[in-house]
């Protein structure tokens, strides 16, 4: 690990301003996900701003209805919340099905949205990677991608979002609230925060440079029939190979999100107008423009499997 200085931010805003004025900065809060990539040298940076005494660790209800999660909740808490266990049970279970409890207990919800791939030529310093290199080349194109993209990819990367909670709060509306240096605020959909990989994958979000997640909000409850359902090789500690993220109502109609496929959570509103055609259908739609390699390719059939099997319960 390279020498780094530290300093504690005052106030979000506080934080926003130092990141924007040196490019080599990042703000460290958990540090799951930045002090394993700081090991590895993938993450250098020179200077660390801690914002874990932010007071951005509170849970409220919103006047909508809805129920505002700040950015430092740590993902144990907002599993075990009694308003998210009771209204948006989907974003509980996403949770729970992720890293191990020791992880969640220190992982934060902005911290979590904002990880970065798991792809192992991204992990191995020794293989080109666009997104870790820019210019480099992507190794994994021609390499062991089981547990890459299917859609959403490019010439230059086929790294996959590895969040479960993302895939979840795609699938319940949730917006991402910033301020930037100069105080100014602004609500992102999460739909529009992650970009596409393009010929620039490591450019990974709209955020700019300079601009901190505050806090993530979700809209008032939908009900329903709310089931997380992640596929992956191992029973715990293990990222997806496909994910589902589903909201089924009484009347047939719902929401579906999938993880594991893409560069974030995948979601089409035209899919979800084919629930009552069965996961087929869905499936057939949400992934109509995949493009798998031989080693991935059963990611289309296992998500068409995993969300039969949540529409058979839901209706059961």
């Amino acid at each position: 690990m390279k020498a780094f200085t530290y300093e504690r931010a005052s106030s979000p805003t506080a934080a926003a301003a130092i990141i924007a004025r040196n490019p080599n900065a990042k703000l460290i809060a958990g540090g799951t996900n930045l002090l394993d990539l700081m090991k590895l040298q993938i993450e250098t940076p020179t200077h660390l701003v801690d914002v874990n005494g932010l007071e951005l660790d509170r849970i409220e209800k919103t006047d909508e209805g809805g129920l505002r999660i700040g950015a430092l909740v740590r993902n144990t808490d907002l599993a075990a919340d009694k308003a998210v266990r009771k209204d948006y049970p989907l974003l509980s279970r996403a949770l729970l099905a992720g890293a191990s409890g020791q992880l969640r207990n220190k992982a934060t919800t902005a911290g979590n949205l904002l990880q970065r791939t798991r792809c192992p030529y991204f992990y191995d310093t020794n293989q080109a990677c666009n997104k870790r290199l820019p210019g480099s080349g992507c190794a994994a194109l021609h390499g062991f991608s089981k547990q890459l993209a299917v859609v959403g990819a490019s010439e230059s990367c086929i790294a996959t979002h590895p969040s479960d909670m993302a895939v979840a709060m795609r699938a319940l509306d949730a917006t991402v609230d910033t301020v930037k240096a100069d105080g100014r605020t602004r609500s992102i959909p999460l739909e529009l925060l992650y970009k596409a990989p393009g010929t620039t994958p490591h450019v990974e979000t709209t955020l700019e440079r300079g601009e901190v997640i505050t806090s993530v909000t979700l809209p008032k409850p939908i009900g329903g029939t709310q089931v997380y359902r992640k596929v992956r090789d191992r029973a715990s500690y293990a990222f997806a190979l496909v994910s589902v993220a589903a909201v089924v109502q009484r009347d047939g109609s719902g929401r579906v999100a999938l993880g594991g496929v893409a560069y974030k959570p995948w979601r089409e509103a035209k899919a979800e107008a084919q629930l009552g055609s069965g996961a087929k259908a869905v499936i057939g739609t949400l992934l109509a423009d995949a493009k798998p390699t031989e080693h991935n390719a059963f990611k289309v059939t296992l998500a068409e499997r995993a969300l039969a099997s949540i529409l058979a319960e839901a209706r059961s």
